[in-house]
């Protein structure tokens, strides 16, 4: 039951988000956004940070960074005039800013990916062929190959304007190691990642969910302040593009049912009990 207190705490970022919005051009510190709702900064980080599911500044940054693609989607527009109607003191921040929570560089955003370099193979793996798709920054798509759907397609979808080669790359190779049963010696794994700011939210919190463990949609989204909001969780995950190695199959419905998976309730079954088994194994070892 919502007390007052919460009432008021919803207003003041209901309040703060406006004041954002309104003028993210002047890039407002933490410390002006607020004065502006009438509290301490350290008290209205951590009150944002509760009803918003990110930091004031991320919100800044995210709020920025669509204005900043908007600009740079219009004719005639480029890279000093995304940056200057931003509010950011440079072109090098607006760079930086894309490369964080796009993936790809202002220019590679503004011509569709033309840019970019996609490597593509697909591999055999303990479920399935599985496909694996790369640019210099990491991987970029992950999925199982399905009877009734092309997943190339997909991957030619999100970077319309991109250069492929059907080629392996050795950077591939970190992926298929997650499928071996020895886990001892796992590579960091770059992502190159596209998604709005509240999918990369959730993204992130499945990064988090320790194999052989699974947690509800439900959970995933008090974990990342939106307790109300199970069912865009539920969406953001069937959006994960990053088969496996993001695992949306360890998020199951609150009343212990599967619940959906992209690539089949088979595949997903399969996967959490292999994993079970897998790390069952690993800690009965070393008692």
């Amino acid at each position: 039951m919502e007390t007052q207190q919460d009432i008021l705490n919803f207003n003041r970022i209901a309040e703060a988000i406006a004041f954002v919005q309104t003028n993210y051009k002047s890039q407002p510190s933490l410390s002006s956004i607020a004065d502006h709702v009438h509290v301490s900064p350290e008290h209205f980080q951590r009150i944002f940070q509760e009803w918003a599911g990110v930091s004031p500044k991320k919100f800044l940054q995210y709020t920025s960074i669509q204005h900043a693609k908007q600009l740079l989607l219009q004719e005639q527009s480029n890279l000093f005039d995304a940056a200057y109607h931003t509010g950011l003191s440079s072109t090098s921040r607006l760079h930086d800013l894309f490369i964080k929570i796009e993936g790809m560089t202002p220019a590679e955003y503004q011509q569709g990916g033309k840019q970019l370099l996609i490597h593509y193979a697909s591999y055999p793996s303990p479920f399935g062929d599985v496909f694996v798709a790369s640019t210099a920054k990491g991987i970029c798509y992950v999925a199982f190959e399905s009877m009734d759907h092309d997943v190339s397609e997909t991957l030619f979808a999100m970077y319309p304007n991109a250069r492929f080669i059907a080629a392996p790359s050795a950077i591939h190779q970190a992926v298929l190691a997650f499928f071996n049963r020895d886990w001892s010696d796992l590579k960091e794994v770059k992502l190159h990642l596209r998604g709005t700011p509240f999918q990369l939210h959730v993204w992130e919190a499945l990064l988090k969910i320790p194999a052989g463990q699974l947690l509800s949609y439900q959970h995933i989204a008090k974990r990342i302040g939106r307790s109300a909001a199970s069912r865009a969780v539920g969406t953001a995950i069937g959006s994960n593009p990053i088969a496996y190695l993001i695992p949306c199959h360890r998020v199951i419905q609150t009343s212990g049912l599967l619940g959906g998976y992209r690539w089949g309730l088979v595949r997903k079954t399969a996967l959490i009990a292999w994993e079970s088994a897998l790390t069952w194994n690993n800690t009965d070892e070393t008692i």
